[in-house]
């Protein structure tokens, strides 16, 4: 009596396939990717700040990045109050980001990566580096950063001083295209894995933050995080 033989479907096929390619070690390549979360600092001796974290490895390959970025003024003295100073990139430590909030996330295409780098560039010592309390501060450099990221900005006048409240005014308008967090930093980086961590809900109603002059008048921004 002849046996017979079924032609498997193209599913059962391509199911065979991937079970033989995995039991030989071959696995399909994790999406890379560089991922821009905003932050903000409230508390302690320095005075309230906005900045954001660039982590992961862009699409086209390359090194992994772990990179931290805000602006600030290169002295916190009277002169800030009385109109625009000398700024500087502030590359955030990370014990200084462990003791901020993070807020929200999102993944970045690799030109909106190259776009935020070059903001760095931008408004660093070989840019323009000018610093105002009104016009130019660690909020205003975190929003560009934001537009760059593909998000939609409101640049509204009375949160440009209030870094919290400005972070949380744009977590309603790009619902769906932002990953919420609203975490502290320390629990955020003992997280096993950050790609996957829990999502939150944003404030009903933004936090208010203390200005940032609420700092000591002959504090002087030799280094660290402000």
């Amino acid at each position: 009596m002849a046996s017979s033989f079924r032609v498997p479907t193209l599913r059962a096929f391509l199911a065979l396939l991937g079970a033989a390619l995995l039991s030989l070690g071959f696995t399909a390549p994790a999406r890379a990717g560089v991922t821009i979360s905003f932050w903000s600092h409230e508390f302690g001796n320095e005075f309230p700040h906005a900045f954001f974290v660039l982590e992961g490895t862009p699409d086209a390959g390359g090194e992994p990045v772990q990179l931290s970025y805000g602006f600030t003024a290169k002295a916190i003295t009277p002169a800030i109050l009385m109109g625009t100073v000398p700024g500087r990139i502030d590359e955030t430590k990370q014990k200084y980001i462990e003791n901020s909030d993070v807020h929200f996330s999102v993944m970045l295409t690799d030109a909106q990566y190259g776009a935020i780098l070059r903001l760095v560039e931008e408004w660093g010592e070989k840019g323009d580096h000018r610093y105002s309390l009104n016009r130019r501060n660690c909020v205003h450099f975190v929003a560009e950063a934001a537009r760059r990221a593909g998000l939609t900005v409101v640049e509204n006048p009375k949160l440009m001083k209030k870094p919290r409240s400005f972070v949380h005014s744009l977590e309603p308008m790009n619902e769906g295209r932002v990953r919420l967090l609203e975490m502290e930093g320390e629990a955020f980086y003992a997280l096993a894995d950050r790609a996957t961590a829990p999502t939150s809900v944003a404030p009903a109603v933004p936090q208010v933050a203390t200005p940032d002059t609420a700092v000591p008048a002959t504090q002087t921004v030799a280094t660290g995080s402000n």
